[in-house]
């Protein structure tokens, strides 16, 4: 198949198009490489990618509808993997109005050129931020009562609504795919594991809000992919499943964790809570194990000794990290998503 792929040179958007292409499919990568972390990261993870196959690339910001309506008649995709967007709950506390003028405006024009072009499917890339603070654990899908708590899980939970009824409309097949605290190699400066493990190798003091019991369904990225992979095959007007490990881990373990595979403690600088942070994910997957097949494989001991791994090959490439940079990289929040 030839597939667009938004967010391509991003962190799980540069996985799955290795995948695309090693089993023998076509990609367009689309992504403005825009300074949310390093644009140079994003160039070298497109590198990695062309290191699997022929790569066609077009620099786009997803809220520019018309340029996304010339690549898509073009290229005539015959899906889109809609991975781009502002992610982090943190920020997006600052910046709500970039939130939604992306998430939901991008992902509105994105939807409006498959239509205009014929693309008969539609993956968006949502997150498990949607179920806001559940009350029932595991989340499940059926759970129709959804309450997010910061701006970044109302753009995402809009956005699956505008999926919905582009698929009710137009018969577009839309699968929504929501992910659990994804990890691994390549992650964001900003992502969790990504700066604690920078802060540790270091020793500078690393944030940890509240008493460390906050818990979250580590997933590592081959998994996500492999449920993504799955979706390209699934016949559906309009589906919607959760992408997680559905194992729970405590912060303050996972900072255990951490410390072992460095070998060096953990300086901890204790914060209050920050708001729009659920206190625990975890995902039922049972949904996405009946319809797609999907399952994890990855425990996180397995995961994180895998991402130690690519850190430390990283820092003999001559890598940056995230606390080498700009101070204000340094202050940013962290964080979950």
């Amino acid at each position: 198949m030839l597939a667009l792929v938004t967010g391509g040179a991003g962190f799980i958007g540069s996985h799955l198009c290795e995948k695309l292409l090693a089993e023998g499919h076509h990609i367009i990568a689309v992504d403005d490489l825009n300074d949310s972390y390093s644009p140079d990261l994003k160039r070298a993870n497109l590198e990695s990618v062309r290191g699997s196959g022929p790569l066609r690339f077009h620099q786009c910001d997803i809220c520019d509808g018309g340029r996304l309506f010339d690549i898509l008649e073009a290229e005539r995709p015959d899906v889109a993997v809609h991975l781009a967007g502002r992610v982090g709950v943190r920020a997006s506390l600052k910046e709500p109005s970039l939130y939604e003028r992306v998430n939901v405006g991008g992902t509105l024009n994105l939807l409006e050129a498959c239509r205009r072009h014929g693309v008969p499917k539609f993956i968006f890339g949502s997150s498990s931020s949607v179920y806001g603070a559940a009350s029932r654990f595991p989340s499940s899908e059926d759970d129709h009562n959804l309450l997010p708590i910061s701006p970044y899980a109302a753009t995402k939970l809009a956005a699956e609504k505008l999926c919905y009824t582009y698929a009710y409309l137009y018969g577009i097949q839309v699968i929504c795919l929501r992910f659990f605290t994804v990890y691994g190699p390549r992650q964001r400066p900003d992502l969790a594991i990504r700066r604690f493990t920078d802060m540790i190798d270091i020793g500078e003091p690393i944030p940890v809000y509240g008493d460390g019991s906050s818990a979250r369904d580590y997933t590592y990225v081959e998994d996500i992919v492999q449920g993504i992979m799955a979706s390209l095959t699934y016949e559906t007007d309009y589906d919607v499943f959760n992408l997680g490990n559905s194992h729970p881990v405590q912060l303050r373990t996972v900072v255990a964790m951490l410390e072992e595979r460095l070998r060096k403690p953990a300086r901890i600088e204790r914060l209050p809570p920050q708001p729009g942070d659920a206190p625990v994910t975890c995902a039922d997957i049972s949904k996405a194990r009946r319809y797609l097949n999907y399952s994890p494989q990855v425990s996180l001991a397995d995961g994180l000794d895998r991402f130690v791994r690519w850190y430390r090959s990283q820092q003999v490439s001559g890598s940056p990290r995230l606390a080498e940079g700009k101070p204000e990289m340094r202050a940013r929040a962290l964080s979950w998503t």
